[in-house]
């Protein structure tokens, strides 16, 4: 049965499908931090000890390095097998998991020509990917 049949979305299948699609992105998520956190500790820190200072209230808290911060400085640090930049990578697919969910559902909504939820899931998609792209440093 196609993926984009009607029978298949008469069918619990698209439900059945949408479970899968977010346990799967989970436990990629999982596997990919997990991998991350092996390279990060064999790379930079498997011989040292921890010295953790505390930061004043006063002061912001530092974050993250900049090349961590966006998706296209992270990519090519992710196959110089950067433990850090693998990790963050794990963080940005467990993030897209629940976005693709709800793109899968516009698809889901506009095989069964219901185009009341396609309107109210796109209007959901937009506000999702505007905050992710004009959201506030």
């Amino acid at each position: 049965m196609s993926i984009f049949s009607k029978e298949f979305w008469a069918e619990r299948d698209v439900e059945l499908f949408i479970g899968k699609l977010l346990r799967y992105g989970v436990m990629i998520s999982c596997a990919i931090t997990l991998f991350g956190g092996v390279i990060y500790l064999y790379q930079m820190h498997g011989q040292s000890m921890a010295h953790y200072k505390p930061i004043p209230d006063d002061l912001p808290f530092p974050g993250v390095e900049y090349y961590l911060r966006e998706l296209s400085t992270i990519i090519p640090r992710v196959l110089s097998f950067d433990g850090a930049a693998i990790i963050q990578l794990g963080v940005c697919v467990l993030i897209a998991t629940p976005i693709f969910r709800v793109a899968f559902s516009v698809i889901g909504f506009l095989i069964e020509k219901d185009y009341m939820y396609v309107v109210i899931t796109l209007i959901v998609l937009c506000i999702i990917i505007a905050n992710m792209l004009l959201g506030l440093h």
